[in-house]
C-alpha cells in the first residue's frame, strides 16, 4: 500500500483524521492569507507610495517607478523558492512555512515605518525596494509549500478540492488588503493618507502575522515527509535532483501557471489602479470592484477544485483558459468605458476565469512531482511564472497604455497569459486518480 492510500484515520471517516485535515487546511489558508495580504497591500497603496517614494513631475513616471519596485520583488521569488524549497524538502514543510511568514511580516512592518522621499531622499526609495525584495524572497516559499503540505495530507478523492482551498487564501489575503485600502481611503482624506495614514495598512501585518505564525508552529509535518525523513531518503540537493530528473514537469508548471499569475495580477492589483487612472473611477469604486471580484473568485475556487476531482484537472483548466481568451477584451471594455456596475461585472468575470484554472492547477503540480522534490518543484515553476508574467504585469500594462494610447491594451496581455496556459495544458497528461509519488 502506498502512502497516498493510507488514511490518516484507520477507520476511514473518524474524527481524528477529519480534525487533523481541518487543522492542516486552516493553517495553510491562514498563513497564505497573511502572506498575500502583506504582498498585495503594496499594490493597493501604489498611488500613495508613488507620491511619497517615487517623486516625479510626471505622474505616469511615478506610477511606473512604483510598479517597477513591485516587479523587483518578484525577481526575488525564484531564489526564495529555491531556498525554502530546499528547507522544505530536506528539513520539513512546516519549518519552511514558518520562516516564510516571519520574514514577510517583518518586511511589511518595516515599510510601514520607513521615512519617505521628502525626509530621506533617494535612500528612502532604496530602503523601500530592499523591503520589497525581502517580501518577494519570503513569498517565493509560501504557495508551493502550502499546497505541497495540503496535497500530502488530503485524501486522494478530494485532493483538488482541498488544495483549491489553500489558494483561496491568496484571494482572501488580497481581498483583506483591498478592504483595508478601501477603509483607509474612505476614513481619511487624501492629505491624511499622504501624511501618515498610508502606514496603517502595512503595520496591520504585525498582529495578523503573529496569529498565522502561532498556528503554523503548532502543526506536525506531513506523513510523506516524515516517512522520507525517517528512512533517510530526503535529497541532499533537492533542486539539483529536480532539474536532472523532472525538468519537463517544471516547464509544464511554468506554462500552466501563466494565467493564474500574470492574469491574476492584471485583474486584481493592476485593475484597482486601472479603474482609477484609466477608467476615471474613484478609489472607492476601484477597491469595491476589486473586493467583489475577489469574493466571487474565492467562491469559484472550491467549485473548480470539486470539478477537477469529478471530471478531471485538464478539462477544468481548458474551460478556464478558453473562457479567459474569449472574454478578455469584452470585459475590459466594460471596465474601461462603463459605469461602476459594469466595471464590477467585468472584473468579476475575468476573476472567475482565473479562478477556474487556479482551482485545478496546484493539485496537478503536486501530482506531477515526487515527495522528495515536490516543494522545490512547485515553488520553482510557480515562481518563474510569477517573475516573468506576474510581477511585471502592472508595469507592462501601464507601459502598454502609455505607448499605444489604447485603454484596452492590458486586455491583450491578459489574453496572452491565457493562451500560454492553454498551450501548456494540451501537453499535460491528466493526473486525476493518480497516487502521490514518493520518489
Amino acid at each position: 500500500m502506498t502512502l497516498d492510500q493510507r488514511p490518516s484515520d484507520p477507520a476511514g471517516s473518524g474524527d481524528t483524521g477529519f480534525q487533523s485535515r481541518v487543522k492542516v487546511i486552516r493553517a495553510a489558508v491562514i498563513g497564505t492569507v497573511v502572506e498575500y495580504y502583506d504582498f498585495g497591500i503594496y499594490g493597493y497603496m501604489a498611488t500613495f507610495v508613488a507620491m511619497l517614494f517615487f517623486v516625479s513631475d510626471d505622474p505616469t513616471a511615478s506610477l511606473l517607478g512604483t510598479f517597477a519596485a513591485f516587479a523587483v520583488a518578484f525577481f526575488m521569488r525564484v531564489p526564495g523558492g529555491i531556498v525554502f524549497g530546499h528547507i522544505g524538502d530536506k528539513y520539513g514543510r512546516r519549518k519552511a512555512l514558518s520562516w516564510t511568514i516571519l520574514l514577510m511580516v517583518l518586511a511589511t512592518a518595516l515599510i510601514g515605518v520607513l521615512p519617505n522621499y521628502f525626509t530621506l531622499g533617494v535612500w528612502a526609495t532604496v530602503l523601500l525596494v530592499l523591503c520589497r525584495c525581502m517580501q518577494g524572497f519570503a513569498a517565493g516559499g509560501e504557495l508551493g509549500g502550502a499546497n505541497a503540505f495540503v496535497a500530502e495530507s488530503a485524501p486522494a478523492r478530494w485532493r483538488a478540492t482541498q488544495t483549491s482551498l489553500v489558494n483561496s487564501g491568496t484571494y482572501f489575503g488580497s481581498l483583506f488588503a483591498a478592504l483595508v485600502a478601501l477603509a483607509a481611503t474612505s476614513l481619511f482624506t487624501e492629505q491624511q493618507m499622504l501624511d501618515w495614514a498610508w502606514r496603517i495598512p502595512f503595520l496591520l501585518s504585525l498582529p495578523i502575522g503573529v496569529i498565522g505564525l502561532y498556528i503554523r508552529n503548532h502543526l506536525e509535518d506531513t506523513p510523506q515527509f516524515k516517512e522520507l525523513s525517517e528512512q533517510g531518503e530526503t535529497e541532499k540537493m533537492p533542486i539539483k535532483t529536480l532539474l536532472v530528473t523532472n525538468w519537463r514537469s517544471v516547464l509544464k508548471i511554468i506554462g500552466l501557471g501563466a494565467v493564474i499569475t500574470g492574469g491574476y495580477y492584471i485583474v486584481s492589483v493592476y485593475a484597482a489602479t486601472y479603474l482609477q487612472t484609466t477608467a476615471g473611477h474613484s478609489s472607492q469604486v476601484a477597491f469595491t470592484s476589486t473586493a467583489v471580484a475577489m469574493v466571487v473568485g474565492a467562491a469559484t475556487l472550491p467549485l473548480s477544485g470539486f470539478l477537477a476531482d469529478t471530471i478531471g484537472r485538464r478539462k477544468v483548466i481548458l474551460i478556464g483558459s478558453v473562457g479567459a481568451i474569449l472574454l478578455g477584451f469584452p470585459m475590459f471594455m466594460m471596465m474601461s468605458a462603463g459605469p461602476a456596475w459594469a466595471a464590477i461585472v467585468g472584473q468579476s468575470v475575468l476573476f472567475v476565469c482565473v479562478s477556474i484554472v487556479n482551482g485545478a492547477s496546484f493539485v496537478t503540480y503536486a501530482e506531477m512531482l515526487g515527495a522528495s522534490t515536490r516543494y522545490s518543484g512547485i515553488a520553482l515553476g510557480n515562481n518563474v511564472t510569477n517573475t516573468l508574467l506576474g510581477g511585471t504585469a502592472p508595469f507592462i500594462a501601464t507601459w502598454l497604455i502609455g505607448a499605444t494610447g489604447n485603454p484596452l491594451a492590458p486586455a491583450g496581455y491578459f489574453v496572452l497569459t491565457a493562451v500560454i496556459t492553454l498551450v501548456a495544458v494540451l501537453f499535460t497528461a491528466e493526473t486525476r486518480g493518480t497516487e502521490l509519488r514518493v520518489d
